[in-house]
């Protein structure tokens, strides 16, 4: 079997941002970044990539049984994210107050807070 190491990639989508699905199955839905993995390159949005989750019941915990929606990773190159003035955009990267901050490339808005 091979072993494929895997380097940590820089991603330009963050936990929080808004992004919007540009290919695949749940294309044109928007959603909130939940969590990055950078690794993988993939990420995991809310509402979007729902998939059913047989559960089992667990009392001590207060869960019922059934089958449950919940998301799933979506590949980093299927979302874009979503500028506040201009919608869906790429990103650039500039050095503004002595910081580095991600810029829309569009409007040269900044997208960081």
């Amino acid at each position: 079997m091979k072993t494929v190491e895997t380097a940590h990639k820089r991603v330009n989508i963050r936990h929080n941002d808004t992004v919007k699905v540009i290919a695949g199955r749940d294309k044109g839905k928007e959603g909130r970044v939940l969590r990055v993995f950078p690794d993988e390159g993939k990420a995991l949005v809310e509402h979007v990539m729902l998939v059913k989750k047989h559960v089992r019941p667990n009392p001590q915990r207060n869960v019922k049984g059934g089958i449950a929606e919940q998301e799933s990773r979506i590949s980093l190159s299927n979302i874009q994210l979503v500028c506040p003035t201009c919608g869906p955009v790429r990103i650039g990267h500039e050095e503004r107050g002595g910081r580095k901050v991600r810029v829309c490339k569009k409007c040269d808005t900044t997208l960081d807070k």
